[in-house]
């Protein structure tokens, strides 16, 4: 049996990286999609010493018309597409009052976070579908807990997230008869470049009881959800909700 291949966006850091890691680490071969044009050395390095092959494509999930030669980059590498992880995104162009949303910084956020997405999905479920082969397929898509969780001083990204959440309902009703897993996971407060910025913040949220688990996520954490839905042992449960966050989400009285 040859090895199944994976594809995951944004890739060269942070969540993207950690599902990466955690996908070789798994038996995946994987290509990393990304927007850093200087980050395929050291990347390949780190998969390599993994034990998978790895390969580059230096591109915007926002251009449409790049997503065929994405497609294409990951069958000539591996000859096959397996897995495809929708991490790449960006947070609010600018915090602040909603009723102050500029349409500009709409218009961006939703091209990468969801249209950017959605169309990626429908080339790579394609892809699959011309070429089912001998392992599972699954599309795992990370949106946030801020798929449910309002947050009026960044509404852009919470819609985002919110119609990636229906996006994948939908795609996993589409797909369930061809024996592929749509799934999406939802992370929490997890420790990232993202998230840098506003460490003291989240520190005393923690502290004062935000997150039950009483502790910050890593990207390994997410990384490890994945892994465990590619590896098609919970194919059946296609559709759901994975939360990666300490019981965050949980609602309490």
């Amino acid at each position: 049996m040859t090895r199944p291949a994976a594809i995951v966006t944004g890739g060269a850091r942070g969540i993207g990286l950690a599902c990466a890691e955690a996908l070789a680490d798994a038996g995946f071969d994987i290509l990393v999609v990304d927007l850093a044009d200087n980050a395929a050395d050291g990347l390949a390095a780190n998969i390599a010493a993994r034990g998978a092959k790895f390969a580059y494509h230096c591109g915007d999930i926002a251009d449409l018309e790049n997503h065929a030669a994405l497609v294409d980059a990951a069958i000539s590498a591996f000859g096959r597409i397996d897995c495809l992880v929708n991490n790449a995104g960006i947070g609010a162009v600018e915090r602040g009052d909603l009723l102050e949303l500029k349409p500009e910084n709409f218009d961006r956020i939703l091209s990468i976070n969801l249209r950017g997405t959605v169309f990626l999905s429908q080339a790579v479920a394609k892809a699959m579908l011309a070429a089912p082969g001998d392992h599972p397929k699954s599309i795992i898509t990370i949106t946030s807990v801020s798929a449910e969780m309002g947050s009026p001083e960044r509404g852009d990204y919470c819609i985002s997230k919110a119609g990636l959440s229906m996006w994948v309902k939908t795609l996993a009703l589409r797909l369930a008869a061809e024996n592929v897993g749509v799934f999406e996971v939802r992370p929490g407060i997890i420790r990232t470049d993202m998230t840098a910025g506003v460490t003291a913040k989240y520190d005393a949220l923690i502290d004062s009881g935000l997150v039950p688990a009483k502790r910050w996520g890593e990207a390994a954490d997410v990384g490890a959800a994945v892994a465990a839905l590619a590896g098609g042992k919970l194919g059946f449960s296609t559709g759901s909700i994975v939360n990666v966050d300490g019981a965050l989400s949980v609602p309490r009285l």
